[in-house]
């Protein structure tokens, strides 16, 4: 038996010294192979150029109309001196740039970025407007979803609440404005669709939904008439009468208020307000 473990222990020897030779001999094989490959590492790092270098250069470009090398200076500069001075104002062009080459996505991150990191700066509103424009320049036809239209007007607003005496405040409110009515175009166009079908209680919805939230669009007549017309082909002559008044008070001169009044002096009726609904309640909305 002691010989038997003697043998094992000098086999057991050997073997160990032979894995402390395997490094030896592979260090000149992976040596050579990376001589013979001949790579030059200095191909991987990027030229850093000086920040001011960089951002003349992507200015000169915006000036003469390339976009595209404008913003890969912007972002070298953002990249290679990363929050320097004009790292943040480049963070800023990059977005303006990305929204004029019609890059939404990207304007629309290099906005948020900004705000986020730097909400207190004077270009911080104007990074939020950025982010609104690029919002809707997206907005889709009525008939499609409506999700842009609703971005626009969240990212806009932020623009109105948090910097008020911004040159931006009056055109973002104008771009709420176009939001909203296409808003309330969408529930008309749904709203339309269901009283085609005779699914009144769902029509009534839509249209009550646009007198109620969207008051101050161009749609809201035509959402009277239509409440009108529901109401009526559901028999509800009190609610079609009160529909047709609130509709003839706020726009008597409207030629949904002249088919609505068509459509009831058709059965023996005239339009009555009911002073206590909610439509009489909103129709007051509408003039404050």
């Amino acid at each position: 038996m002691l010989q038997y473990l003697e043998g094992m222990s000098r086999r057991g020897a050997a073997f160990r010294r032979l894995l402390l030779t395997i490094p030896v001999m592979a260090a000149p094989v992976l040596i050579s192979a990376c001589k013979s490959d001949d790579i030059d590492l200095a191909t991987y790092v990027e030229n850093t150029e000086p920040a001011d270098t960089l951002y003349n250069q992507g200015l000169a470009n915006l000036n003469a109309g390339r976009l595209r090398e404008a913003s890969s200076k912007f972002d070298a500069v953002d990249r290679q001196h990363p929050y320097s001075e004009l790292a943040r104002k480049s963070m800023v062009m990059s977005a303006f740039t990305n929204y004029r080459q019609g890059k939404y996505e990207e304007a629309i991150n290099a906005g948020k970025r900004y705000v986020s990191l730097y909400p207190a700066t004077d270009d911080a509103a104007y990074a939020q407007y950025i982010i609104g424009l690029s919002y809707f320049r997206q907005i889709r036809d009525v008939t499609q979803d409506q999700k842009e239209a609703r971005r626009t007007i969240e990212a806009m607003d932020e623009v109105v609440q948090r910097w008020p005496e911004s040159e931006y405040v009056e055109d973002a409110k104008a771009k709420i404005r176009f939001a909203r009515d296409q808003l309330a175009g969408k529930e008309m166009q749904v709203g339309r669709y269901y009283l085609e079908r005779r699914e009144y209680i769902a029509a009534a919805k839509r249209f009550r939904n646009v007198v109620e939230t969207y008051s101050n669009t161009r749609h809201v007549e035509e959402a009277l008439a239509r409440l009108t017309e529901t109401y009526f082909a559901m028999g509800l002559t009190q609610e079609a009468q009160n529909a047709a008044a609130v509709l003839g008070n706020n726009y008597p001169d409207s030629e949904w208020y002249k088919d609505s009044y068509a459509l009831l002096q058709s059965n023996g009726l005239q339009p009555r307000e009911n002073s206590g609904s909610w439509l009489s309640k909103a129709g007051k909305m509408f003039k404050s």
